[in-house]
């Protein structure tokens, strides 16, 4: 594991959280006394803290001031996840091993979890390896499409699935791993010509694939791990797991 880095993706604003006069940025949030980065960060510890790059935005300062020894890039306006990604690459110009990339929203999930991702993208000398879970959870992730032989196909988010498409059970988490000399370069081939007007992570895997990369998928059934918090009612929830955790 000497070998990876990480990318955190925590540039948000998280309006829908911004409640009762609270202006952080979502990832300082805190539940159970800590912001929500900080679990993130605490499922990574086994990746060095000279080896992260936080991706900050909205509110920057109160980010870089609470995570020292940690590097940072800025993404000056929030276009989308992948848009978010290519604000790290200078900090990995000189690196072409495997970068992990996540989300600073999502406080649940396991250093086991990510070490078994990294292992699996190593293990299948994948050019991305996609965290997927299976969860009772309700939640308006993308899903995975696999073709006839189980193999990656591609991601469709969820207002995008046809009916037969919602009934897939296998769901992207927004976790994966890259290598980074793959990773760059399929970034500036993603279009951001959407709805939202943005450029999208999801984007890259099957950009990957059409160039005859190989895509991994590491599934587990991930229960509530998967939850990313992005509503007042999810971080009350993730505060109680938490709590239970330390009993």
């Amino acid at each position: 594991m000497s070998d990876i880095k990480a990318i955190v993706l925590a540039a948000g604003k998280g309006t829908r959280l911004q409640t009762e006069g609270c202006s952080l940025p979502k990832v300082m949030r805190r539940a159970n006394g800590q912001p929500l980065l900080h679990y993130v960060l605490k499922g990574l510890s086994f990746i060095k803290p000279e080896d992260t790059i936080i991706v900050v935005g909205y509110k920057k300062e109160e980010v870089t001031s609470w995570f020292k020894g940690y590097k940072f890039a800025f993404q000056e306006e929030q276009l989308g996840t992948g848009h978010a990604v290519m604000s790290a690459e200078e900090e990995l110009k000189d690196f072409d091993g495997p970068v992990l990339v996540c989300c600073g929203d999502m406080p649940l999930i396991t250093e086991e979890t990510y070490k078994s991702l990294a292992e699996a993208h190593a293990a299948g000398k994948n050019a991305c390896t996609v965290l997927a879970g299976v969860t009772e959870e309700k939640l308006p992730y993308g899903r995975i499409v696999r073709d006839g032989n189980g193999d990656f196909l591609r991601m469709v988010e969820e207002r995008d699935c046809t009916p037969e498409e919602l009934m897939i059970k296998e769901l992207n988490s927004g976790v994966y791993v890259f290598e980074s000399s793959k990773l760059f370069p399929a970034l500036r081939q993603i279009k951001n010509n959407n709805a939202q007007g943005e450029y999208y992570l999801t984007d890259v895997p099957e950009v990957l694939r059409l160039q005859g990369d190989r895509v991994g998928v590491f599934s587990k059934e991930i229960g509530k791990e998967i939850i990313g918090v992005n509503t007042i009612e999810q971080l009350a929830e993730v505060e109680e797991i938490l709590k239970s955790r330390e009993k």
